[in-house]
């Protein structure tokens, strides 16, 4: 398996910024496909961007000029820049290896997700 770990979350105000890490096992990551899910209570997961292992990058378009997908394949890590944050972006976020999709059923690894909390 590939172990996926998320930090960075926490609780911020409404127009804030917060940016989240994914990292992951060295050699078979920088082959990978990722991407961010995020999981609001009482909604089901729903994609948020997705970055290829070649940097291709595929965006929701609710967060297209908000949110910037990026990954550092030498560190083994996945990055979610989240600008203007709003209170309707409170959700848990989870990171996910797979191929390149915005279908969270297409995602065999996961990690365990981080809880951004933004109040207004």
């Amino acid at each position: 398996q590939v172990p996926l770990a998320e930090s960075g979350g926490g609780l911020v105000q409404a127009g804030d910024s917060l940016s989240l890490s994914c990292a992951g096992s060295g050699l078979i990551f920088s082959q990978l496909d990722m991407a961010w899910f995020r999981q609001a209570p009482g909604k089901e997961r729903e994609f948020v961007a997705a970055i290829g292992w070649l940097y291709s990058t595929n965006i929701a378009d609710w967060v297209k000029g908000r949110f910037t997908i990026s990954r550092d394949n030498a560190k083994s890590t996945m990055y979610l820049q989240m600008n203007s944050l709003k209170p309707e972006d409170t959700a848990v976020y989870y990171c996910a290896a797979g191929p390149m999709s915005r279908g969270s059923d297409d995602y065999t690894y996961w990690g365990q997700g981080t809880q951004v909390t933004v109040s207004s």
